[in-house]
C-alpha cells in the first residue's frame, strides 16, 4: 500500500511540472543611443587610432561596431565608450558605419535575460 501512494505522489509530482523548469522569454534589451563619434572622420591608409563614442544607455559589456566588425570596447560610463580602430579599419576611403551593441545578457536556469540590442547608426567618413 505504501508503495502505491510513493508511486502516486510521484505521478502527480511530474504531471504537475516539478520535474521541469519553466522558462520565461528574454525581454528587450536596453537599446543604446549615439549622439557623437570623435574623431568622426581619417585619412585612409592612416594609422590606428581610439574613437570615443558618446551617447547614452551604453551597458558595461557594450561593444562598438565599426564597418560591421566588432572592435576592442573599453567601457567608461553609460555614456561613454572607446574602441580600438585597427589601421586596416581604414585602409580604403569611403564612409563606413558605427553602431554601439549592448549583448544579450542570460537569465539564469528560468531563461529570462535581455535581447541584444543595437544603436542606430552614425557615419563615419574615411578620407
Amino acid at each position: 500500500m505504501k508503495l502505491i501512494t510513493i508511486l502516486m505522489l510521484c505521478a502527480v509530482a511530474v504531471g504537475c511540472g516539478y520535474g521541469s523548469h519553466s522558462t520565461m522569454p528574454p525581454a528587450a534589451g536596453t537599446t543604446p543611443v549615439i549622439a557623437a563619434l570623435a574623431p568622426n572622420n581619417a585619412t585612409a591608409g592612416g594609422a590606428a587610432f581610439m574613437l570615443t563614442v558618446t551617447g547614452s544607455s551604453f551597458n558595461s559589456n557594450a561593444v562598438v561596431n565599426f564597418a560591421n566588425q566588432q572592435m576592442m570596447t573599453s567601457w567608461t560610463n553609460s555614456g561613454m565608450v572607446t574602441a580600438s580602430i585597427p589601421a586596416s579599419a581604414i585602409a580604403t576611403a569611403g564612409t563606413v558605419q558605427v553602431t554601439v551593441t549592448n549583448p544579450a545578457m542570460g537569465g539564469g536556469i528560468y531563461g529570462g535575460g535581455t535581447k541584444a540590442a543595437t544603436s542606430l547608426p552614425m557615419n563615419f567618413t574615411i578620407n
